[in-house]
Formats: structure tokens, C-alpha cells, sequence
């Protein structure tokens, strides 16, 4: 399934990854690099190249191609790259199910980005990609995560202890869904 760019939403926008935006990407991700590792463990350092980036773009046209994850870059009012959305490992056979992730830039922090990006994405996932459940996870201390799931019509379903290794320490995650039947109600499409 090819993705097309997302219609612009308070003041966001985002769109998959092409060649065209090796550069920029590569640069985002060099200046975000240790604030995403603070959280998430470490990219390869093969990756912070140009021809790393640009082979992780070949990678998510493929998986958009084969129907197994869709990536977009979130863009703000002034078409700056402010973060990254995606969703991933996407399960279709009994579960039309997927994983979002999402990642905003030190300098993007705290501006509703990642909720509006969030909002895009939800239309994106339950409908034209035709998804029924999402799933995400987060560690307890994240607190800003947290909002934008729970701002995001997420409900928490779990809670796992000791589940998650960022630089020899364990880390808690909890764990949330949003189901698309839900969504479809609050939007006003179903009763």
C-alpha cells in the first residue's frame, strides 16, 4: 500500500520518508541523538550517515510496499522536521492491529506536536490503512508520552515490570491500546 502525505492539521503535516529527505533526517536525527538515547535505545552508529538514513528510508518504502509498517515525518507550521511517527510491525491476518511509536526533537518539546501528529495519524490508521487496533507502550516516567496517548483516546491495559533494557538498567513500561470501533464513536461515525 503506497502512503501519500497527510492533509496539514493544526499547524502540522506529515508525510512517509523519501530519498529526497536523506539530508534533512540525517541531520534531525545527529542533533536529537543523544536526547532520543536518554530514552530509547541506540540507533547503529551506521545509521548516522547519509547512506545509513537513506538506506532506512529504502527500508520503510519497502515495508510500506509489503504492508508491514508506515512511517511518516512530522513537519510543523514552518515545515521544519519535528519528529517522527510510525507504525509498525502491523499484524493483519485476525488482528488488523499495529504498533505506534513517535519521537519529537529536544527543540519541538511541549508545543501539542505530537498530539496533532497523533490526531493524523489515528486517520490514517482507521481508515484509509483500514487498522482496528493500535497498541504503544511507555515507560511510567515519560510523562509527556503518556499525555499524548492518553490525549489520543489510548486506554492503559497493562503494566510490566522490569521489561524494558536502556543502557543496563530496567525500565517498567506500561502498556496501551486504541481500538478503531472507539474511535469511529468519538469521531461521530458510529452511534
Amino acid at each position: 500500500m503506497p502512503t501519500t502525505a497527510l492533509p496539514p492539521n493544526a499547524a502540522v503535516s506529515l508525510a512517509a520518508p523519501t530519498a529526497a529527505d536523506a539530508q534533512e533526517l540525517l541531520a534531525f536525527e545527529l542533533a536529537n541523538r543523544d536526547f532520543f538515547e536518554s530514552m530509547i535505545n541506540a540507533r547503529p552508529a551506521s545509521y548516522y550517515s547519509l547512506e545509513g538514513v537513506s538506506a532506512a528510508i529504502a527500508q520503510a518504502e519497502h515495508e510500506a510496499r509489503e504492508d508491514q509498517g508506515y512511517q511518516f515525518l512530522l513537519r510543523d507550521g514552518e515545515n521544519r522536521l519535528a519528529g517522527r511517527i510510525n507504525l509498525s510491525h502491523v499484524r493483519r491476518a485476525n488482528f488488523h492491529a499495529a504498533s505506534l511509536g513517535y519521537r519529537i526533537g529536544l527543540d519541538f518539546q511541549g508545543r501539542g506536536l505530537a498530539k496533532a501528529a497523533m490526531r493524523l495519524v489515528l486517520v490514517e490508521a482507521f481508515t484509509r490503512l483500514g487498522l482496528e487496533r493500535l497498541d504503544a507502550t511507555a515507560r511510567p516516567e515519560n510523562i509527556g508520552s503518556l499525555r499524548v496517548l492518553l490525549s489520543g483516546g489510548f486506554r492503559q491495559f497493562g503494566h510490566s515490570r522490569r521489561s524494558f533494557e536502556l543502557k543496563g538498567e530496567w525500565f517498567d513500561l506500561l502498556h496501551f491500546e486504541r481500538h478503531a470501533v472507539d474511535w469511529r464513536i468519538a469521531q461521530g461515525k458510529l452511534s
